[in-house]
C-alpha cells in the first residue's frame, strides 16, 4: 500500500451512507439497525496507530468496490472508548462485520489487499450480496467523485488502494497523480507519474496527469496576479509579462481569462519566445477534459488565429 496520508482520519468518501464515521451516540443506528438489511463492516482505529493508515484505505477501498452491498462503519477508539470496550478490542486495528443485529466474523491487523477483498466477499455472501463484476470500475468512479468533491486525501488513498489490486490500472496511475497535484504534493505525483509503467507515458490520462503537474509547478513560481496585470495594463506589449499573468490566473484556478490572456499573446506576436503563448496553451488544453468548453472555445479561437 502506498503511503500517502492519515488514512482513517481523513474525511468520509463521498457516498456517506456508504462508509461512515461511527460513535458511541450513532453506533446503534448506524451500525446494529443497519446491519438488519445489509452487512456492516465496523473498524476499529486511531490516528496515532500505522497500520490502521495502511488497512483503512484498502478496506474503503474494497467496500466501495462492492457496490452497496456491504457498508462499513469508522470507530476512532480514542473517542470512544466504551464502545470498543463493550466490543472487547484489545488492539488495533480491529474489524468486525455484523450482519442482523450481530457480529459474524472479524480480524485483528493489518492484512494482504489480497485478504481484505476475500473477508469482504465473504461478508458480502453472508449478507445473501454478490461482489459486482465491475467493482473496481466503481470505485474509480468513487474516487474521482471524491476528487472533483475537494476530498483529495480520500481520493488519493482510494486511487492506491486500486493500485494495489490492479497494478496496471492507468485510470488509477493518473488519479493517485492528480489528487497529489490536488494536495500540493507535487514532488509525491511525479514519483507516482515516474513510476508508472512505461506502457502507459502515452495514456490521455497520464499525458493530462502530466500537464496539470507542469502547470501547478508553473504556479508555485507565479507572481501576484493584481501586480502582473497592472504590469500588462502599463505596457501591454510586454509579453513575458503578459505570459506570467497567465500562468498566475491559472494558479488562480481563473483558467478562461487565464487562456484569454494566451490568446492575445498569440495575436500580439505568436512566434515570440518559441511560440510560448501557443505551446501554453496546449498544456492547459491537455491537462482539461477534451470536452470541457474552455478547451472547445479556446482551440476554436486559436484556429481562427492562425488560420486569420
Amino acid at each position: 500500500m502506498l503511503e500517502l496520508g492519515q488514512g482513517n482520519g481523513a474525511t468520509a468518501p463521498a457516498d456517506s451512507d456508504l462508509i461512515k464515521d461511527v460513535s458511541e451516540a450513532t453506533f446503534m443506528a448506524d451500525v446494529v439497525d443497519a446491519s438488519m438489511t445489509v452487512p456492516v463492516i465496523v473498524d476499529f482505529w486511531a490516528p496515532w496507530c500505522g497500520p490502521c493508515k495502511t488497512l483503512g484505505p484498502a478496506l474503503e477501498a474494497a467496500v466501495t468496490a462492492a457496490g452497496g452491498a456491504v457498508k462499513m462503519a469508522k470507530i476512532n477508539v480514542d473517542e470512544n472508548q466504551g464502545i470498543a470496550g463493550q466490543m472487547r478490542v484489545q488492539s488495533i486495528p480491529t474489524v468486525y462485520a455484523f450482519f442482523q443485529g450481530q457480529p459474524i466474523d472479524g480480524f485483528q491487523g493489518a492484512l494482504p489487499q489480497s485478504e481484505i477483498e476475500a473477508f469482504v466477499a465473504k461478508v458480502v455472501e453472508a449478507g445473501g450480496g454478490a461482489m459486482p463484476d465491475d467493482g473496481l470500475e466503481g470505485a474509480l468512479a468513487a474516487a474521482e467523485e471524491m476528487l472533483e468533491a475537494g476530498d483529495a486525501q480520500d481520493a488519493a488513498e482510494t486511487f492506491a488502494a486500486i493500485l494495489e489490486q490492479d497494478t496496471e490500472s492507468v485510470a488509477a496511475f493518473a488519479g493517485l497523480a492528480r489528487a497529489n497535484i490536488a494536495l500540493g504534493a507535487l514532488d509525491q505525483a511525479e514519483a507516482v507519474l515516474n513510476g508508472a509503467p512505461a506502457a502507459f507515458a502515452d495514456a490521455p490520462e497520464v499525458e493530462a496527469a502530466h500537464a496539470q503537474l507542469a502547470l501547478a509547478r508553473q504556479a508555485e513560481n507565479a507572481g501576484p496576479v493584481a501586480e502582473l496585470r497592472a504590469a500588462v495594463e502599463a505596457d501591454p506589449s510586454d509579453h513575458q509579462a503578459r505570459l506570467d499573468l497567465a500562468q498566475a490566473l491559472h494558479g488562480a484556478g481563473e483558467v478562461e481569462a487565464a487562456v484569454d490572456e494566451l490568446l492575445e499573446l498569440f495575436r500580439r506576436d505568436r512566434e515570440w519566445n518559441d511560440g510560448a503563448a501557443k505551446a501554453q496553451l496546449f498544456t492547459i488544453f491537455e491537462a482539461l477534459p477534451a470536452n470541457d468548453a474552455v478547451v472547445l472555445n479556446g482551440r476554436r479561437k486559436l484556429s481562427s488565429l492562425i488560420f486569420a
